[in-house]
């Protein structure tokens, strides 16, 4: 079949948000200032985790490992966005494209994976907490972190591979402002039902399966603190789930919301403002709802500003 990317033209135009000149210039100012933040925030967290030896706990060696996958991803979505925001260049190659549509699968996967992670981690805490230290071993911690990018290569290769055969020959213009999955296959001259099926089984079971381990883990957690008769107790019991229940709703509202549905019910508004969301506005928020929302963050910070402050009276 003769299509359109073997022509010399780009192999894909990324149509963007919007066509207005003001819009656009908007748009780039404040996901400029959300990158930014995104950046320093993941970092910042992962540099007080780092540094802070009582936040060398399997909770916070995921919260690191998240930060990482945030910042990762943003950065593989955010940049070009604002290349097209700001230029009049929307080309991206067919290579380039499946690339970042492989990247933010995989980092994709790999933070529900994380998220479940961390709500086992909770269960474990709250539910066995004697059995805590052994279950949560350092050795488990690393399984389930492998374990983790190894599905999520598993579901991009997969799905990335599979779209990869299909021929396309209808338009090179993606209405989208990123390489997604449902506006590539819009594009396609080719049958698309089984591309779609296996899409649907492998990334829709990690979301899926991450999404049923999270509830379960809080049911169990919920049912325990609810036996608490203190209400100190129950109070500092929630508290520890807090950061992560709100950073869960947040991540898997948008994401079931644009992806748990047949491809042919795109909408072209909605599922763009979902997007920006997730792959730009949530990475920013991940940082600040774990550090704003968690004393144990907040305490690492004080005494790195103090132990900061003590060395420079030493000198």
């Amino acid at each position: 079949m003769n299509t359109w990317n073997h022509t010399n033209k780009p192999d894909f135009i990324l149509l963007g948000l919007t066509d207005s000149k003001e819009v656009q210039l908007v748009l780039s100012v404040v996901f400029l200032l959300i990158y930014m933040v995104t950046v320093l925030g993941n970092i910042g967290m992962m540099l007080i985790i780092y540094l802070d030896v009582q936040l060398h706990t399997p909770m916070y060696f995921f919260l690191i490992h998240l930060s990482f996958v945030d910042l990762s991803y943003s950065t593989a979505i955010t940049p070009k966005t604002l290349e097209n925001l700001l230029t009049s260049n929307k080309s991206i190659s067919f290579i380039d494209c499946f690339a970042q549509m492989y990247i933010f699968i995989l980092l994709a996967g790999v933070e529900c994976l994380l998220l479940s992670s961390m709500a086992y981690d909770r269960y474990i805490a709250i539910c066995k907490p004697l059995h805590y230290p052994t279950i949560m071993s350092s050795r488990c911690c690393l399984a389930l972190l492998t374990g983790s990018y190894l599905i999520g290569t598993v579901d991009s290769s997969a799905g990335v591979f599979a779209m990869i055969t299909l021929h396309f020959c209808k338009s090179n213009v993606i209405h989208h402002f990123y390489c997604d999955t449902s506006p590539l296959l819009s594009l396609s001259c080719s049958n698309t039902n089984g591309v779609e099926i296996i899409i649907f089984i492998f990334a829709g079971s990690t979301l899926l399966g991450s999404l049923i381990t999270i509830s379960v883990s809080y049911l169990f957690v919920l049912s325990t603190i609810l036996k608490i008769k203190s209400t100190s107790g129950k109070q500092k019991a929630f508290s520890t789930c807090a950061s992560h229940l709100l950073g869960v709703t947040v991540f898997y509202s948008t994401l079931v919301f644009t992806y748990l549905k047949p491809s042919k019910s795109y909408s072209l508004g909605k599922d763009q403002v979902a997007s920006v969301f997730y792959t730009i506005v949530i990475p920013m928020l991940n940082p600040l709802i774990y550090s704003l929302r968690n004393k144990e963050v907040k305490g690492a910070v004080v005494r790195l500003v103090k132990k900061r402050q003590g060395s420079r009276k030493l000198r």
